[in-house]
């Protein structure tokens, strides 16, 4: 109903006029999305001067048809699963089911013939059975198997993750062909059920390139950086976003930066943090974006993040650095400074799943390779710029602009 220039969508608000004119109003049940007027989108929420009784519409998974094998899809507002018929079983009803389950620890079975079962381990386990215990400290991620089940971490819930957050990590290849063409680093994001508005956040390789992709949701933000170099044995990765405007740092490579569209600023993702692959890969069931259709390849060492600018980086996790779960991870065999190589002097540090190039002075980066400006904190001696004076590097040397109210080579007068 259209009423003095304003819209009103799914009812109007209700004031004695209204019920003398027109009786009893109903208002509108159901979901709206894509809301147009004379082809212009409004964004429904973000756009709205007002409302009541309003909430977030989540569209059943089981109108995807799911389930395989003549599985029953059945969900609410939260969940959804599948009723499988006898002899399948996985999430999607995709697997025949192991008659008589030999592994152990919580391990997935999958019948590799009629007689021969597989048993894909639980992180933390391995041998034939899934009955050695294993330690990980830098974990290895063997991709997708020829079952169809991936290799994977899973943290707990990101805190705090809405506004701002950075994430740093560094990965080892374990080729240079399938574990470059299409492959998930790590994923986050709202129920991971990929409907259109789903917020996301996701990293993963593609045709030899980094891809780093979130939505807000009003839309999809990526990142793709330029070809890694391939005579690196250790990439490093540095990432983060602020509200709309994203950012990615691949190796020694420039910082590439990226604003979302739409007009939403915050990240609502509420799944746990999957590291390497995911527990059921089905990439239809994962956000529209950048889906990779294979899980990663590979060592990841020194997974870091914050989600504060004040803060100290930590491992994700609940205690910190411990995974919820894992399947098919096993232990990175080769040392990590045995294959990287720290440049002007630097000398790679390795502590647990620590690892990092400690670079000598005047030098940075993740290699050791980039130089520090005069003007930044690093750099030794420090500026002499006072109260607040802004540091400008030149040619030789610098200059000192002055806030309001100060003067002096240094801003050092009132």
């Amino acid at each position: 109903q259209i009423t003095f220039g304003s819209i009103f969508l799914g009812n109007v608000p209700v004031h004695e006029e209204v019920h003398r004119c027109a009786g009893q109003i109903y208002g509108y049940k159901g979901c709206i999305r894509d809301f147009q007027v004379n082809n212009k989108e409004l964004f429904i929420i973000d756009e709205a001067l007002g409302g009541r009784n309003v909430e977030n519409c989540n569209v059943p998974i089981c109108d995807y048809h799911p389930c395989h094998n003549g599985g029953t899809c059945t969900s609410d507002a939260e969940n959804w699963f599948c009723e499988c018929p006898k002899l399948y079983s996985g999430k999607l009803c995709q697997f025949a089911t192991c008659d008589e389950n030999p592994c152990g620890n919580g391990a997935t079975c999958f019948p590799k013939s009629k007689r021969d079962a597989v048993c894909l381990c639980p992180y933390g386990r391995s041998g034939i059975l899934c009955s050695d215990a294993v330690n990980i400290s830098q974990p290895s991620f063997s991709g997708t198997d020829v079952f169809g089940y991936t290799s994977f971490l899973a943290y707990s819930t990101i805190p705090n993750i809405t506004f701002y957050y950075e994430f740093r990590l560094k990965f080892q290849l374990a080729n240079h062909h399938s574990a470059l063409q299409d492959n998930l680093i790590f994923f986050t994001g709202q129920k991971g059920q990929g409907l259109n508005g789903d917020d996301f956040l996701e990293l993963g390789l593609r045709n030899g390139r980094l891809i780093y992709s979130y939505n807000l949701g009003s839309g999809t933000a990526t990142i793709i950086s330029k070809p890694l170099d391939l005579t690196l044995n250790i990439h490093v990765i540095h990432l983060g976003r602020y509200l709309q405007k994203g950012w990615l740092k691949v190796d020694d490579q420039k910082n590439k930066t990226v604003t979302s569209p739409g007009r939403l600023v915050g990240l609502n993702v509420f799944s746990q943090f999957y590291l390497g692959g995911y527990r059921e890969y089905t990439p239809e069931l994962l956000p529209k974006g950048s889906r990779f259709k294979n899980s990663f390849q590979g060592c990841i060492f020194d997974v870091q993040v914050r989600t504060s600018m004040n803060q100290e980086f930590k491992s994700p996790g609940s205690p910190e650095g411990h995974p919820n779960s894992g399947r098919s991870v096993g232990q990175c065999k080769d040392s990590p400074c045995s294959l990287i190589k720290c440049r002007n002097g630097g000398k790679c540090i390795e502590s647990g799943s620590t690892i990092y190039c400690d670079c000598l002075t005047g030098w940075k980066g993740a290699f050791c390779t980039e130089t520090v400006s005069v003007c930044e904190p690093e750099h030794d001696p420090p500026h002499l710029c006072k109260q607040g004076g802004t540091c400008v590097p030149l040619p030789q040397g610098y200059t000192c602009h002055c806030p309001l109210g100060t003067t002096g080579t240094y801003c050092e007068q009132g």
